[in-house]
């Protein structure tokens, strides 16, 4: 590949990016008409005017999802096999507590993987241009497409793990709060409620929205049993079980709930412990392969030095 080929790849991919972005922004020069012009008024009480001003919002992305869907359906399964299903994206994005929908994650993930494919795409060119071989600015654009794409999954799941983590700590607190409010005389759902509105902790703000749906309308032992399926945490699903035995059949509860707080600081401690015994193996890496060559050479090099000047 020549260097005039390669820049003209590069550059008109550039302008033709450009002008796609400049077109979809030009307004349609016309007079508009009266059911456009009064429909903005009056969409706090017509439907039919939150439709019409829905449609005027042009999205040129949605031209490009149209005329794609066809090759889109062969690839979804693909797609759900390599990237993760629907509904494992939904958990780890409600365990995340993330706010934004699984096509709005897949759409994040495009566009990094456009992204960094484009860029992995202008190396290879800069490369072939320098002597590489012609296959580099597409082994490159892939490479850095998946790469993309994986690092968004990774960065949600990274984000889940440490949420999780921290509704753990946070766990056998609540807890003895829960019990506590239990013991003085208080109902399950006033407990809760004061727990949520205790503090800013994690789980605590996930029991004020148990409480919220419960107020809302729902059930106090379906949002229990709504927030152990999405939340998918084992100390969780266990106090949801026993909150949701005490409503539908009359058990005790306070002193099940302190016996599960006594369990999951027992947990917590073996967790730290099994951390420990893991960061004792990496806590050993920068002693041999750093200090220990630091302490050798100064101990070498005054002798090794002394002979060359001796002799």
């Amino acid at each position: 590949m020549s260097a005039e080929v390669g820049w003209s790849l590069i550059l008109g991919t550039t302008l033709g990016f450009g002008v796609w972005m400049l077109v979809s922004l030009v307004p349609l020069f016309r007079r508009p008409l009266l059911l456009h012009r009064v429909a903005p008024y009056v969409l706090d009480v017509s439907s039919g005017a939150r439709d019409l001003m829905a449609r005027r919002r042009i999205n040129p992305l949605g031209i490009v999802g149209v005329v794609a869907s066809p090759v889109g359906d062969r690839l979804t399964p693909v797609v759900h096999a390599v990237l993760g299903a629907p509904d494992g994206i939904r958990r780890r994005l409600r365990q995340a507590a993330a706010v934004e929908s699984v096509g709005a994650f897949r759409g994040r993930q495009l566009r990094w993987a456009v992204l960094c494919g484009a860029a992995g795409t202008a190396l290879g060119v800069v490369g072939a241009m320098q002597g590489g071989p012609v296959a580099l600015p597409a082994a490159l654009g892939a490479l850095a497409a998946a790469i993309g794409a994986f690092a968004v999954d990774w960065l949600v799941q990274r984000q889940a793990k440490r949420r999780l983590a921290r509704i753990s700590s946070e766990l056998p607190s609540i807890l003895e709060f829960v019990s506590l409010s239990l013991a003085a005389g208080e109902g399950l759902q006033d407990a809760l409620r004061r727990v949520g509105a205790a503090g800013q902790s994690a789980l605590g703000r996930e029991l004020a929205g148990v409480v919220a749906d419960a107020a809302a309308g729902s059930s106090l032992s379906s949002a229990l049993a709504a927030l152990s399926e999405e939340l998918d945490h084992p100390g969780v699903s266990r106090c949801v079980d026993q909150m949701r035995g005490a409503l539908e059949r009359g058990t005790p509860l306070a002193q099940t709930l302190q016996a599960q707080a006594l369990d999951a600081r027992e947990a917590a401690k073996r967790a730290l412990l099994e951390a420990a015994g893991r960061k004792e193996i990496s806590m050993l890496v920068p002693l041999v392969f750093g200090l220990l060559p630091t302490t050798v050479a100064f101990a070498l090099w005054p002798g090794i030095h002394v002979l060359q000047v001796g002799f």
